[in-house]
């Protein structure tokens, strides 16, 4: 997928006035939000889980190296073998050479967005290889030809009776001439074409929720078991993983577990939770034969020696942008990259870079729902203002932005200038919206009130009131 973070006004625009994405996405709250609540209301330790994590997180990125190097030596202990690629095109490269030497003809994927990152699904489709992605949100955006919008569930975006034409346009190839529209007959002929994939796949592809140092393991979570035919049924499998995935234990991987299913999906843990660890040994009874894991940096060197490396922490669970009110409004194309939401918004500009994605960190409003859900407490907000940070340092905003905000920035510190400036401010605005409660229209704030109503201040600054209550206790 080519970066297309440029157009982020233009793609929120356009979202907001599709009705069927609309629909789609108050869902999140029905779903994924409310499901969390429930599993974080019934689970008394789940902050002291938070804190753990976060600990056992930040003391394996603190040593990322010796970790990496003993998960590596785990690997080749186990009969496979480890591949370091330190950008997406070395990556690619190295996965076409892999099944190349396999003289394969057919590869098949676990969703992986680590794979979507580097686009391996074009490269390898030009390299003359058939590529079929397993998990049924995937497969159901390969036929249409888009990216994922959600880093959990794919194709929220798309409607029941658009899976239905879908299927009925491409599955006639394989025998089905009858449109389906119920969601169980759908999944079964789905089910049926890709058993045909999953039996004469010569490579299968995942990618890893987390590796494992102390044992060369490769854990792999789904609900629809898709991950562990992709690994098991062909001759060689491949793992595609960023450096930050590799976690110390088992133990811990066993705590981020507890996190990661909560956090994603409401689920107390996720139907199929599967451990590989090397190919098949001769007492197996399935299994691959070759088994690679391709290691990839893509900037998260850089990130781990910024004040950024917080980042790296993510565990791909998808709460921030669940709960995030920009992405629940305009969804994950809009984006226009591999990661939408909170989480894209500090991961896009460093891997395309701020020129390409420069409106992702200003497409937040703050209200830091995301760090507050975020299983291991990733200061989002924070990062995302050290992103715009490092963009007005750079002159990378507009020029009318870099004038009002060395503006602001000079009445701001000057406190007296800035109660004499605010507090008429406050007062008027209360005045001409006291009859409404609410701006509907505001010339300053035109990009806001268009969507959305603006409250009316209650008549005076918080530092008014607060200074009239200090007085009140002497």
């Amino acid at each position: 997928m080519q970066p297309d973070s440029r157009h982020f006004k233009a793609n929120a625009e356009a979202a907001l006035r599709e009705p069927r994405l609309q629909a789609a996405l108050k869902q999140l709250e029905l779903g994924f939000v409310a499901g969390r609540q429930r599993c974080y209301e019934a689970l008394p330790e789940f902050e002291s889980l938070r804190d753990r994590a976060r600990d056992i997180l930040d003391h394996t990125l603190e040593n990322l190296d010796a970790y990496l190097v003993e998960y590596e030596s785990r690997v080749i202990e186990s009969g496979g073998q480890v591949h370091w690629a330190s950008t997406p095109v070395q990556a690619r490269e190295i996965v076409i050479d892999i099944c190349r030497a396999a003289k394969a003809r057919s590869v098949i994927r676990g969703k992986s967005m680590v794979g979507e990152e580097i686009g391996i699904n074009d490269a390898l489709e030009a390299a003359g290889f058939e590529v079929t992605e397993t998990d049924l949100g995937e497969y159901i955006l390969q036929l249409a030809g888009e990216p994922p919008s959600h880093i959990v569930a794919p194709a929220i975006h798309k409607t029941r009776e658009e899976i239905s034409d879908l299927f009925f346009e491409h599955h006639r190839e394989h025998g089905f001439t009858q449109r389906q529209t119920e969601r169980s007959a759908l999944v079964a002929e789905a089910r049926q074409v890709l058993r045909e994939k999953f039996l004469g796949a010569d490579v299968g592809m995942t990618g890893a929720n987390f590796l494992i140092a102390e044992t060369g393991s490769n854990v792999i979570v789904t609900n629809e078991g898709n991950g562990d035919l992709s690994s098991t049924l062909p001759r060689v499998q491949i793992v595609t993983a960023a450096i930050d995935k590799v976690v110390p234990t088992l133990e811990d991987a066993s705590l981020l577990l507890r996190l990661l299913g909560r956090s994603a999906t409401g689920q107390e843990i996720t139907a199929y939770t599967t451990f590989t660890t090397g190919p098949k040994r001769a007492r197996d009874a399935d299994g691959p034969g070759e088994y690679h894991v391709v290691l990839i940096d893509n900037h998260r060197s850089e990130m781990l020696g910024s004040e950024l490396r917080p980042m790296l922490r993510c565990i791909r669970c998808g709460a921030c942008m669940n709960h995030c009110p920009v992405y629940g409004r305009v969804g994950g194309h809009a984006y226009g990259w591999v990661y939408p939401g909170p989480m894209g918004s500090v991961l896009t500009p460093i891997m395309v870079g701020l020129d390409e994605a420069g409106h992702l960190p200003n497409a937040c409003t703050l209200n830091g729902r995301c760090e507050t859900v975020c299983p291991v407490k990733i200061p989002l907000p924070t990062l995302l203002r050290s992103l715009r940070r490092r963009q007005h340092l750079q002159r990378q905003n507009s020029r009318l932005a870099r004038i009002a905000l060395s503006l602001w920035t000079w009445v701001a510190l000057r406190p007296r200038l800035y109660q004499a400036l605010t507090r008429p401010a406050m007062s008027l605005l209360s005045r001409l919206g006291a009859k409404s409660g609410s701006f509907r229209r505001m010339l300053l704030a035109s990009g806001w009130t268009r969507v959305r109503d603006l409250p009316a201040p209650q008549g005076s600054t918080f530092q008014a009131r607060w200074q009239q209550r200090q007085r009140g206790r002497k």
